[in-house]
């Protein structure tokens, strides 16, 4: 069973993290799924696919009322984000989901309607929760041609979707404790899954102006404190993009010098 961490506390201002599912099939992806709460409002990123909501509703049932959360925050539109949409709906049939406006009449097939989903901008929206302002911050062709990652400035925390993803090893922890042994398990993903150089630079330059405690991907471990910038620095000079990588992963440059 997955299980909740909170990873940000104070007042009445929190982010939780579920994640570490010990039951999923080996056929799954493992995914994090974020609660962010202010004033007992809640906001929920990528909440998943949907043969796992059974296990995401009952982690976040450990420690919160579902019920508070009055919003998702869909970083792209892939099943592993978003295809558990209608069963979400279901349960809060009032629930927005905000994502980009690329998508708004593609994730409708996992479920809502123009009621149900707030379309974000190419140059990003301040998405409100409770007393707080969250910002979606462009991260388009990270993969997704129309990409967004979510920051809370006064959490100094920043959502990222599929960037700083890992596929790690199974009983990993939630959190970065070695950073060179962590990134031999991120390379591989980041080199085939993120499209562009370009994007990839726009991002780097974008996120290293943020005031960020931790970054917190949908996939693997979370960065915090040094290793933010660390990861920031690592990605900015690896390259990516269509037409690097060979069918084993390798990039060109790699292959020559093999």
């Amino acid at each position: 069973m997955k299980k909740i961490t909170t990873i940000f506390q104070s007042g009445n201002h929190s982010w939780a993290v579920v994640a570490r599912d010990p039951d999923r099939p080996d056929y799954l992806i493992d995914t994090n799924e974020y609660l962010v709460v202010s004033d007992g409002r809640g906001l929920l990123t990528d909440p998943g696919g949907s043969e796992i909501f059974a296990a995401v509703f009952a982690a976040l049932a450990h420690d919160y009322d579902p019920a508070c959360i009055e919003s998702i925050f869909a970083s792209h539109q892939d099943p592993d984000i978003i295809s558990s949409l209608a069963l979400w709906l279901a349960f809060k049939p009032e629930l927005k989901c905000h994502l980009s406006w690329l998508w708004s009449e593609f994730v409708p097939h996992f479920g809502g309607d123009d009621q149900t989903l707030v379309p974000i901008p190419d140059e990003g929206a301040v998405i409100p929760l409770g007393t707080l302002a969250l910002e979606a911050v462009p991260a388009h062709f990270l993969h997704s041609s129309g990409n967004f990652h979510l920051y809370d400035e006064r959490a100094r925390i920043l959502f990222s979707g599929d960037v700083g993803a890992a596929l790690l090893p199974e009983r990993a922890g939630l959190f970065v404790t070695d950073f060179d042994f962590h990134i031999r398990h991120a390379e591989g993903f980041h080199r085939r899954w993120m499209g562009s150089n370009e994007a990839k630079r726009d991002w780097c330059e974008r996120a290293s102006r943020l005031d960020i405690d931790m970054l917190c991907p949908q996939h693997g471990a979370i960065y915090q404190g040094a290793d933010v910038m660390r990861f920031i620095n690592w990605f900015d000079e690896l390259e990516v993009g269509l037409g690097r990588i060979n069918p084993q992963g390798r990039s060109l440059a790699e292959k020559r010098a093999a």
